[in-house]
C-alpha cells in the first residue's frame, strides 16, 4: 500500500501544492472579512480533491488493470485511497492553522473554541462527503464520479444539519455546541469506516480485466 500511496502523491503533488498555498493566502484574506478560524471548514474539503484526480488518472491510464497483477489485494488498493483522503484532509487542516496561528500572534482574536468548532465541522463534512463519493468513484464512470463528488459536499451539509437537529432532541445544542459537533464528528468517522467496507466489497466484485 505504501508504494501505491507514493504513486498518488507523485501524480497529484502539483495540485496539492497549489491548494495548500491557496489556503494560506485565503486564510489571511478572510481575516479582513470573517473569523480566520472559519477557514477550517473549507480547508479539508478543498485539499481532498487530489484523491479524485488520482482516481481519474488511474482510470485513464488503465492502471487498475495492471495493479491487480501486483502483490497488493483489492482491499488494500481501496484502503489506500481512503488513507490518502484522510492524509490530505489532515494536511489541509494543518495548513489552515498556519494563518490562524500567525494572526493570533499578531493580535487577531482567534479562540481555541472557534478552532475546535470549525475544525469539527470541516472534518465532519469531509468524512461524510468522502464516505458518499469514494464508493461511487468505483461504480460510475469518471465524469459521473466528479458530479457525485461535488454533490456529496452539498449533501454532507444537509446531513450535518439533520444530525444537529437530532442531537438537539437529547441535549440543547445552543448551550453545548462544541459537544454536539464532536458527536457529529464521531458519527462521520463511523460512516467513513463503513464506507470503506462498502467500497471494498464493490471493488472485490468488479471485473477489472
Amino acid at each position: 500500500m505504501r508504494g501505491v500511496l507514493v504513486k498518488d502523491l507523485y501524480i497529484a503533488k502539483s495540485n496539492i501544492l497549489v491548494t495548500l498555498v491557496s489556503l494560506i493566502v485565503l486564510g489571511f484574506g478572510l481575516s479582513f472579512l470573517l473569523e480566520p478560524s472559519a477557514l477550517l471548514v473549507l480547508a479539508p474539503v478543498a485539499s481532498t480533491t487530489a484523491v479524485f484526480i488520482s482516481i481519474t488518472s488511474d482510470a485513464a491510464s488503465r492502471w487498475n488493470k495492471n495493479v491487480i497483477t501486483m502483490p497488493v489485494s483489492r482491499s488494500q488498493i481501496i484502503g489506500e485511497k481512503y488513507v490518502f483522503y484522510i492524509l490530505l484532509a489532515i494536511l489541509g487542516m494543518g495548513t489552515a492553522l498556519i494563518p490562524c496561528v500567525i494572526l493570533a500572534l499578531l493580535g487577531v482574536n482567534v479562540t481555541l473554541h472557534a478552532l475546535c468548532l470549525y475544525g469539527s465541522i470541516g472534518m465532519s463534512a469531509t468524512l461524510l462527503a468522502g464516505g458518499i463519493s469514494l464508493p461511487c468513484a468505483y461504480v460510475f464512470d469518471p465524469e459521473k464520479s466528479q458530479i457525485v463528488f461535488m454533490m456529496s459536499f452539498m449533501a454532507s451539509t444537509g446531513i450535518i444539519a439533520g444530525l444537529v437537529l437530532l442531537i438537539n432532541l437529547f441535549i440543547p445544542v445552543k448551550h453545548h455546541i462544541l459537544s454536539a459537533f464532536h458527536i457529529v464528528l464521531l458519527i462521520s468517522v463511523f460512516w467513513f469506516i463503513l464506507s470503506y467496507r462498502i467500497a471494498a466489497k464493490i471493488y472485490q466484485k468488479q471485473d477489472i480485466t
